[in-house]
């Protein structure tokens, strides 16, 4: 029986597009990816995430589609201005300062989207060091994933709506009109360098000095955001400084970067950082040339292993003693020269306990011997030992070999006799203080438990900002479509305001009176020049039977004229004279001529009426 529950389908759904279009949404969080694909799945009208993958099968292009959708290219010009204006102050000077003036400035702009951001680099940057400089000293690299937003950005043309946050002097300096809008100088746009970049699988540029990342980190889960800043981490120079989005942040990372600012979420390298944060930057950036660095690391671990204020011994997978620190060689009077001979030739290896049987429960059991309180007379002093036997296993679950620890606890052994001693003369009075000291135990585990509440929901409120950030931009983007559609109903209305008033215009013009029924002989249009021969007012005539008027004309004589107009031919009109009273009570004849109203099919769907007063032979 197969799973077809919701999670497993979108993960079918994602592994699909993963293999087939190299597109790898399994870091992204799985919330936001949701709301977007049912987006997409609503406005086709398709229902399950099996039915969606069947439908991407048969139509291959419904995946630009899709990743149009999923991701979001929510930017502008100089968005949130203070940080703009904290980087081009602060942040460019400090880095000028630090290079010669023939040194490149090298930045980075991750998730560039269409290209605004980008270009607000370029501009800060010409701005600081001047347009000559920046020509010959400054390089962009711009990437994202979206080639359809990489090509509108590479074209660096928008319109004067998308530079509305360009003070008059930035656009004329940077920008020269053209046909389809505003386009960024040529000249300085051979600086920049826009490219397909995926922060997940691809390696990071290096010897960057700036790198921007705003508004990207939120649609990753919390392992691949980390990932993606021990990349960012081996991209920046030292010194070099990391831009985020201002729903974004580093409180988990702080071993990586440095808050500069964190209001504008700006933040430094952090040059020393611990070996276990080397290792996963040297996992996640794959690079040769940080290898160097292992050679000493590996120094570092052998003198801190023979430094260890504990007796320690490895034995190797045939048997022999591998290693041996300081305190183990003092301690059971080996030597560097027993190192490589088998174990069941060392006194060791049945003095001060037999080690071989428990090796053997090692490598039977896989998992840890622990053994207590084991005594030793060591020149004439009863001494005692906790031994520790462990398994040592590789990445593939494979055992290198055994860790021997044995940690003198003879002094707490002492130490816990005396103390057992003492608790048996003052019973009573500790019984008291093991009370109170259960109740303080007891407050602690509250307080600690209350504060990891706090952290976790510290937590889960970034998420849930990022969430919202998310969110608000996909509203932003909505907001943006629903404005169009807005522009094109108020014109729209506009036009029809326009025709209705012509329309009203031309029947207030006409001498005669004009009366439009539809095909059940509702009043429709009811003109002024009507009112003014029969005495009732439009609102009194409109929705009535023409018929079912109670006027001076005697409209039934017109039910046959009306009737060969809605069923005869379309070209031809009927005209009928009738004796009639006005509404000032005085007989007059009037003419009144019927034509079909002609519909879109070149059918009639009412007959409009002509009624004049015409003179009395």
């Amino acid at each position: 029986m197969t799973d077809s529950s919701p999670d497993t389908n979108i993960e079918a759904l994602l592994e699909y597009a993963r293999r087939t279009r190299g597109f790898d949404f399994t870091g992204y969080k799985r919330p936001s990816l949701i709301r977007r694909i049912n987006k997409r799945m609503q406005t086709l009208g398709v229902e399950g995430y099996d039915k969606y993958l069947g439908y991407l099968e048969a139509n291959p292009e419904e995946f630009n589609l899709l990743f149009n959708t999923l991701l979001i290219n929510v930017t502008s010009f100089f968005r949130d201005r203070p940080s703009w204006d904290l980087i081009q102050q602060e942040v460019l000077p400090k880095i000028v300062a630090q290079k010669d003036s023939t040194e490149s400035i090298r930045v980075w702009c991750a998730g560039c989207a269409s290209g605004e951001e980008a270009y607000t680099i370029a501009i800060t940057i010409a701005e600081v060091v001047g347009i000559e400089a920046f020509r010959d000293r400054v390089k962009i690299y711009a990437t994202d994933v979206d080639e359809e937003a990489l090509t509108q950005a590479r074209q660096a043309t928008y319109s004067e709506e998308d530079l509305s946050n360009l003070t008059p002097e930035q656009l004329e300096l940077f920008f020269t009109e053209s046909d389809n809008g505003y386009t960024f100088r040529k000249d300085l746009r051979r600086a920049m360098i826009f490219g397909r970049h995926d922060l997940i699988q691809d390696a990071p540029i290096s010897k960057i000095d700036l790198l921007t990342c705003r508004n990207t980190l939120m649609y990753f889960n919390a392992e691949t955001q980390a990932r993606i800043l021990a990349r960012f981490h081996f991209a920046l120079r030292e010194g070099g400084h990391l831009f985020l989005g201002k729903a974004e942040m580093l409180l988990t990372h702080s071993s990586l970067f440095a808050p500069l600012h964190l209001k504008c979420r700006l933040f430094t390298k952090v040059s020393k950082i611990t070996s276990s944060d080397s290792l996963l930057i040297l996992a996640q950036t794959g690079r040769e040339s940080a290898i160097a660095v292992s050679s000493e690391h590996v120094r570092l671990h052998e003198a801190a292993f023979d430094a260890a204020p504990s007796a320690h011994l490895v034995i190797d997978s045939d048997g022999s003693l591998a290693l041996v620190n300081g305190k183990a060689r003092s301690t059971f009077n080996l030597s560097l020269q027993d190192v490589g001979r088998p174990l069941q030739d060392l006194e060791i290896s049945y003095r001060p306990v037999e080690l071989r049987s428990c090796i053997e429960q090692v490598y039977r059991d896989r998992r840890m011997v622990y053994l207590r309180d084991v005594e030793w007379m060591r020149f004439q002093d009863l001494i005692y030992l906790d031994v520790q036997i462990l398994p040592l296993i590789d990445l593939v679950d494979r055992i290198l070999g055994i860790s021997i620890s044995f940690i003198d606890v003879t002094r707490a052994k002492h130490l816990n006799e005396e103390l057992e001693h003492s608790n048996q003369e003052l019973e009573m009075a500790y019984e008291e203080l093991q009370s109170a000291n259960e109740e303080l135990e007891t407050t602690n585990e509250e307080l600690q438990s209350s504060n990891e509440e706090l952290e976790t929901t510290n937590e889960e409120l970034q998420s849930t900002n990022e969430e919202l950030e998310t969110m608000n931009e996909e509203l932003q983007s909505t907001n943006e479509e629903l404005q169009t559609v807005n522009e094109e109903l108020e014109r729209r209305g506009s036009e029809l305001n326009r025709s209705n008033a012509f329309l009203e215009s031309i029947l207030a013009s006409l001498k005669g009176g004009v009366v439009v029924v539809d095909r059940d002989l509702r009043v429709q249009i009811w003109n002024f020049k009507s009112e003014d021969l029969w005495g009732l007012r439009p609102e009194e005539a409109v929705e009535q039977n023409f018929l079912n008027l109670d006027i001076g004309l005697p409209v039934e004589q017109l039910r046959q004229s009306i009737r060969s107009c809605l069923s005869g031919s379309l070209d031809s009109d009927t005209e009928i004279v009738l004796p009639a009273i006005n509404r000032r009570g005085r007989s007059i004849q009037c003419r009144v001529t019927c034509t079909a109203l002609i519909g879109t099919e070149r059918e009639a769907e009412g007959v409009i009426l002509l009624m004049e007063e015409c003179a009395i032979e």
